[in-house]
Protein backbone atom coordinates (compact mmCIF):
# COMPACT_ATOMS: atom_id res chain seq x y z
CA UNK A 1 0.00 0.00 0.00
CA UNK A 2 1.23 3.28 -1.15
CA UNK A 3 0.01 6.76 -0.01
CA UNK A 4 1.23 10.41 -1.47
CA UNK A 5 0.80 13.33 0.31
CA UNK A 6 1.35 17.23 -0.80
CA UNK A 7 1.18 20.11 1.82
CA UNK A 8 1.22 23.08 0.43
CA UNK A 9 0.08 27.14 1.48
CA UNK A 10 2.77 29.86 2.09
CA UNK A 11 6.64 29.65 4.04
CA UNK A 12 5.98 29.71 7.70
CA UNK A 13 2.79 27.59 8.16
CA UNK A 14 4.47 24.56 8.93
CA UNK A 15 4.03 22.37 5.96
CA UNK A 16 7.36 21.08 5.97
CA UNK A 17 7.00 19.94 9.95
CA UNK A 18 3.55 18.93 9.45
CA UNK A 19 5.40 16.59 6.64
CA UNK A 20 8.24 16.01 8.66
CA UNK A 21 5.76 14.60 11.51
CA UNK A 22 4.16 12.13 8.96
CA UNK A 23 7.44 10.93 7.47
CA UNK A 24 8.80 9.93 11.43
CA UNK A 25 5.15 8.43 12.26
CA UNK A 26 6.04 5.94 8.65
CA UNK A 27 9.04 5.19 10.00
CA UNK A 28 7.70 4.60 13.08
CA UNK A 29 5.01 2.29 11.53
CA UNK A 30 7.44 0.71 9.84
CA UNK A 31 7.40 1.77 6.48
CA UNK A 32 9.35 3.06 3.76
CA UNK A 33 8.91 6.59 3.76
CA UNK A 34 10.08 9.84 1.53
CA UNK A 35 10.00 13.44 2.62
CA UNK A 36 10.84 16.27 0.09
CA UNK A 37 10.66 19.46 1.02
CA UNK A 38 9.99 22.38 -1.50
CA UNK A 39 10.08 26.08 -0.95
CA UNK A 40 10.20 29.72 -2.61
CA UNK A 41 13.87 31.76 -2.00
CA UNK A 42 11.40 33.98 0.57
CA UNK A 43 11.89 33.24 3.95
CA UNK A 44 8.60 33.48 5.10
CA UNK A 45 5.54 34.29 3.15
CA UNK A 46 6.53 32.60 -0.08
CA UNK A 47 5.47 29.35 -1.52
CA UNK A 48 6.30 26.03 0.41
CA UNK A 49 5.05 22.47 -0.49
CA UNK A 50 6.30 18.94 1.12
CA UNK A 51 5.67 15.67 -0.47
CA UNK A 52 5.45 12.69 1.27
CA UNK A 53 4.85 9.06 0.70
CA UNK A 54 4.40 6.12 3.06
CA UNK A 55 4.93 2.89 1.36
CA UNK A 56 5.03 -0.64 2.32
CA UNK A 57 7.14 -0.94 -0.67
CA UNK A 58 10.72 1.09 -1.33
CA UNK A 59 9.87 3.73 -2.76
CA UNK A 60 10.96 4.48 -6.46
CA UNK A 61 11.26 8.70 -6.73
CA UNK A 62 10.28 11.24 -4.18
CA UNK A 63 8.26 13.50 -6.39
CA UNK A 64 4.46 13.36 -5.73
CA UNK A 65 2.58 14.32 -8.80
CA UNK A 66 -0.59 12.83 -8.27
CA UNK A 67 -1.30 12.84 -4.15
CA UNK A 68 -3.82 11.04 -2.26
CA UNK A 69 -3.85 13.61 0.41
CA UNK A 70 -3.55 17.35 -0.63
CA UNK A 71 -3.82 19.90 2.47
CA UNK A 72 -4.04 23.04 0.94
CA UNK A 73 -3.25 26.11 3.49
CA UNK A 74 -4.19 28.93 0.95
CA UNK A 75 -5.71 29.47 -2.14
CA UNK A 76 -3.04 29.48 -4.42
CA UNK A 77 -2.01 26.18 -3.58
CA UNK A 78 -5.57 24.47 -3.60
CA UNK A 79 -5.94 26.67 -7.73
CA UNK A 80 -2.84 24.58 -8.20
CA UNK A 81 -2.96 21.19 -6.50
CA UNK A 82 -6.51 20.88 -6.95
CA UNK A 83 -6.76 19.48 -10.09
CA UNK A 84 -3.90 16.98 -9.48
CA UNK A 85 -5.34 15.16 -6.51
CA UNK A 86 -5.95 11.77 -7.66
CA UNK A 87 -9.89 10.53 -8.10
CA UNK A 88 -11.00 9.07 -5.30
CA UNK A 89 -8.38 11.44 -3.00
CA UNK A 90 -8.81 13.53 -0.04
CA UNK A 91 -8.41 17.62 0.14
CA UNK A 92 -7.85 19.42 3.20
CA UNK A 93 -8.68 22.88 3.36
CA UNK A 94 -8.10 25.18 5.92
CA UNK A 95 -11.13 27.46 5.69
CA UNK A 96 -9.78 30.44 7.68
CA UNK A 97 -7.63 31.36 4.71
CA UNK A 98 -9.53 29.79 1.93
CA UNK A 99 -12.75 30.77 0.84
CA UNK A 100 -13.82 29.23 -2.46
CA UNK A 101 -15.13 25.76 -2.80
CA UNK A 102 -13.22 22.53 -4.19
CA UNK A 103 -14.88 22.14 -7.73
CA UNK A 104 -14.62 18.28 -8.20
CA UNK A 105 -16.78 16.11 -7.30
CA UNK A 106 -14.61 12.77 -7.19
CA UNK A 107 -12.81 13.46 -4.13
CA UNK A 108 -13.49 13.69 -0.75
CA UNK A 109 -13.12 17.42 0.92
CA UNK A 110 -12.92 18.52 4.26
CA UNK A 111 -13.06 22.49 5.33
CA UNK A 112 -11.64 22.72 8.60
CA UNK A 113 -11.15 26.35 9.31
CA UNK A 114 -7.43 25.53 11.23
CA UNK A 115 -5.99 29.12 11.19
CA UNK A 116 -9.14 30.45 13.25
CA UNK A 117 -9.09 26.99 16.04
CA UNK A 118 -5.14 27.68 16.62
CA UNK A 119 -5.78 31.80 17.28
CA UNK A 120 -8.80 30.74 19.70
CA UNK A 121 -6.72 28.17 21.50
CA UNK A 122 -3.12 30.27 22.30
CA UNK A 123 -1.47 28.85 19.13
CA UNK A 124 -1.89 31.05 15.87
CA UNK A 125 0.83 29.27 14.38
CA UNK A 126 0.14 25.49 14.75
CA UNK A 127 -2.71 25.50 12.35
CA UNK A 128 -0.85 22.81 10.55
CA UNK A 129 -1.55 20.49 13.38
CA UNK A 130 -4.74 20.63 13.20
CA UNK A 131 -4.80 19.75 9.82
CA UNK A 132 -2.71 16.79 10.88
CA UNK A 133 -4.95 15.98 13.38
CA UNK A 134 -8.13 16.11 10.88
CA UNK A 135 -6.25 14.08 8.16
CA UNK A 136 -4.83 11.67 10.43
CA UNK A 137 -8.56 10.50 11.88
CA UNK A 138 -10.35 11.05 8.63
CA UNK A 139 -7.71 8.50 7.15
CA UNK A 140 -8.11 6.23 9.96
CA UNK A 141 -4.67 6.58 10.91
CA UNK A 142 -4.85 8.51 14.44
CA UNK A 143 -2.35 6.23 15.98
CA UNK A 144 -1.91 8.17 19.79
CA UNK A 145 1.46 6.37 20.23
CA UNK A 146 3.13 7.12 16.94
CA UNK A 147 2.11 10.66 17.04
CA UNK A 148 3.49 11.23 20.33
CA UNK A 149 6.42 9.29 19.25
CA UNK A 150 6.84 11.22 16.06
CA UNK A 151 6.24 14.71 17.55
CA UNK A 152 9.20 13.92 20.15
CA UNK A 153 11.42 13.22 16.86
CA UNK A 154 10.40 15.96 15.33
CA UNK A 155 10.40 18.77 18.18
CA UNK A 156 13.86 19.81 19.29
CA UNK A 157 15.26 19.55 22.77
CA UNK A 158 14.86 23.76 22.56
CA UNK A 159 11.15 23.75 21.89
CA UNK A 160 10.63 21.10 24.10
CA UNK A 161 7.84 23.05 25.64
CA UNK A 162 6.09 23.04 22.03
CA UNK A 163 5.26 18.97 22.67
CA UNK A 164 2.34 19.37 24.34
CA UNK A 165 1.03 22.22 23.01
CA UNK A 166 1.68 20.74 19.40
CA UNK A 167 -0.37 17.58 20.65
CA UNK A 168 -3.37 19.56 21.85
CA UNK A 169 -3.71 21.12 18.64
CA UNK A 170 -3.56 17.55 17.17
CA UNK A 171 -6.60 16.66 19.53
CA UNK A 172 -8.84 19.76 17.84
CA UNK A 173 -8.14 18.86 14.83
CA UNK A 174 -8.76 15.02 15.95
CA UNK A 175 -12.37 15.84 17.61
CA UNK A 176 -13.15 18.49 14.89
CA UNK A 177 -17.00 18.38 13.55
CA UNK A 178 -17.50 19.43 10.08
CA UNK A 179 -20.42 22.15 9.87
Amino acid sequence: MTKEYLFAGFGGQGLLFSGKVLAYKGLIEEKNVSWLPSYGPEMRGGTANCSVILSDDPVGAPIVLNPDVLVAMNLPSLDKYEDAVREGGYIFVDSSLVERKVNRTDVEVHYVPATKLASENGAPTLANMILMGKLLTVLNDYNEETVTAALEKCISARHADMKDLNRKMMEIGKNYIEE
